[in-house]
């Protein structure tokens, strides 16, 4: 009977090994990797949304593992409010199509205008804020954090959202460094503070440099230099998940599963369960999905209230909404007040700045 039970112990220690891959490369996904090594620490991270089985935009639940999901990825910057109250400055939308291995990939910029109903957080914080706020907002105000966040994207692309995983960026710094670093061809060169020391410059030369944790989050974060028109963060961001891709599979780091669980297990969020997790590993764990990037097209602009603010170009938010859609076979086309509400064209911001 002891060996029974020893068995069945290491049979269940080898399957969330298996969803800590899963799940390890989807939160690098984020900033850097694709599906996902987290291991023992799943049932830590695991945070059910209070939202029912789907999202209100789907008239279905989906069948993860057999049609095409969305997956909001959040990188949350709390280490300069000591862990409360964080913002997140980095919201990627992933779809999945385990049918047809593909995949796509839309960061929403964190400067991007959109409303908040005071009927969700209360008079004090509804308004206009931008995109990054609504974290803030939705932990101070009691509604929920990453709940907050899915129903703005929700809203302003017209677009369901069925999962969501987020990492602070201390968490991704340690993954970087348990992985012993990761090796990215830089474009060209700029400067950025260390998260860790205001007063320390990290410099960053052209060509291929391997990046510790504090190297890496400086590197796909920068975005006030110069450089950045040019080799803006976005970029950045997807030349890092490639090289994560790479360094997180390499043999070498196949055999950290323990450490990088350690170092994940207390900055790491998602409402993915068990079940869901291993169908998506079966999905992928013998294929190579393609990718494709969509784009929210607009520009930054000083607006009435004297902040800057993204903003798109008029009809961009319903072309990448009919995008996004189409990746999840969603025929049905955005409604018009959705998209107009949204959105602000560029003949608009100019009249009001």
């Amino acid at each position: 009977m002891a060996k029974r039970i020893i068995r069945v112990r290491r049979r269940k220690k080898k399957q969330k090994r298996r969803i800590a891959l899963t799940l390890f490369l989807l939160f690098a996904m984020t900033i850097g990797g694709i599906f996902y090594y987290v291991s023992q620490v799943y049932t830590a991270s695991y945070e059910d949304l209070d939202r029912g089985d789907k999202s209100d935009l789907r008239e279905e639940a989906v069948d993860i593992g057999d049609e095409p999901i969305s997956i909001l990825l959040l990188g949350v910057e709390d280490y300069s409010s000591d862990g409360q109250a964080g913002r997140a400055d980095t919201q990627i939308v992933l779809t999945i199509d385990p049918e047809t291995q593909d995949m796509t990939m839309t960061s929403i910029p964190r400067d991007l205008k959109v409303d908040i109903p005071a009927s969700k957080v209360g008079e004090k914080y509804g308004g206009s804020h931008k995109i990054n706020a609504a974290y803030t907002i939705g932990e101070i105000s009691g509604y929920g954090a990453e709940k907050l966040t899915i129903e703005t994207v929700e809203d302003y692309l017209d677009i369901p959202i069925d999962k969501y995983a987020s990492v602070n960026f201390e968490g991704f710094a340690e993954i970087v460094d348990v992985l012993g670093g990761v090796t990215v061809d830089i474009k060209q060169g700029f400067w950025e503070r260390s998260h860790l020391q205001h007063d320390k410059r990290i410099e960053f030369t052209e060509g291929e440099t391997k990046m510790d944790g504090e190297e890496a989050l400086a590197f796909v974060r920068m975005r006030k230099r110069d450089v950045a028109i040019e080799y803006p963060r976005d970029e950045r961001q997807r030349q890092f998940i490639k090289a994560s891709i790479e360094e997180a599979l390499s043999p070498g780091n196949i055999f950290k599963a323990d450490e990088i669980a350690d170092a994940v297990s207390s900055n790491v969020q998602t409402n993915l369960s068990v079940k869901e997790a291993f169908a998506l590993q079966k999905a992928f764990s013998s294929k190579d999905p393609s990718t494709e990037t969509f784009t929210l097209e607009g520009e930054n602009t000083r607006l009435e209230d004297g902040l800057f603010y993204f903003v798109p170009y008029d009809g961009s938010v319903s072309e990448l909404s009919n995008k996004i859609r189409t990746a999840l076979k969603i025929n049905e086309e955005p409604s018009e007040e959705s998209s107009y509400s949204s959105s602000t064209s560029k003949q608009e911001t100019q009249q009001s700045s």
